[in-house]
């Protein structure tokens, strides 16, 4: 084995480790935010969600957070249960569950409206970093999603 090998195989050349740390300390940073509003990391992305587009249904909301509906739909019955959201069936097919905000889901907003900058303080990244990091990861994304 040439020794460029093994500094190919080293933990710290992997990009797939340098992404998994990052987001890792991302979801932790969001954790004392997030714990005010009584949010997780993922129950925050769905809010984002319907903040921006409600109502959807589960299928719409899946699509956007690129999440199953085996993942999605505990998660927004947890919302429900919250009162952020209400889950109810579509009047044109009744297996399609539409999830709208409630009052108090509408007003989360405002207590949720600073979290982004605080992230980007925490993270001491410049706008534009900010900016091409999302784009450097939307790439890699689409990139790699189209493989599978």
């Amino acid at each position: 084995m040439k020794s460029d090998d093994n500094a190919i195989i080293s933990i710290d050349q992997q990009v797939c480790f340098a992404l998994y740390s990052a987001s890792n300390s991302m979801i932790r940073a969001y954790r004392p935010l997030l714990s005010k509003l009584d949010l997780t990391y993922l129950q925050y992305m769905a809010m984002i969600v319907l903040w921006n587009s409600a109502p959807l249904n589960v299928k719409e909301i899946g699509i956007q957070l690129s999440l199953d509906s085996g993942t999605l739909t505990p998660l927004l019955k947890r919302l429900a249960q919250k009162g952020l959201v209400s889950r109810t069936r579509s009047d044109i097919d009744e297996r399609v569950r539409q999830i709208s905000l409630t009052q108090q889901g509408q007003a989360l907003r405002l207590q949720a409206v600073t979290i982004p900058n605080d992230i980007r303080c925490k993270a001491q990244l410049s706008l534009d970093d900010t900016k091409e990091l999302k784009r450097l990861c939307d790439l890699l994304y689409i990139n790699l999603d189209l493989i599978t």
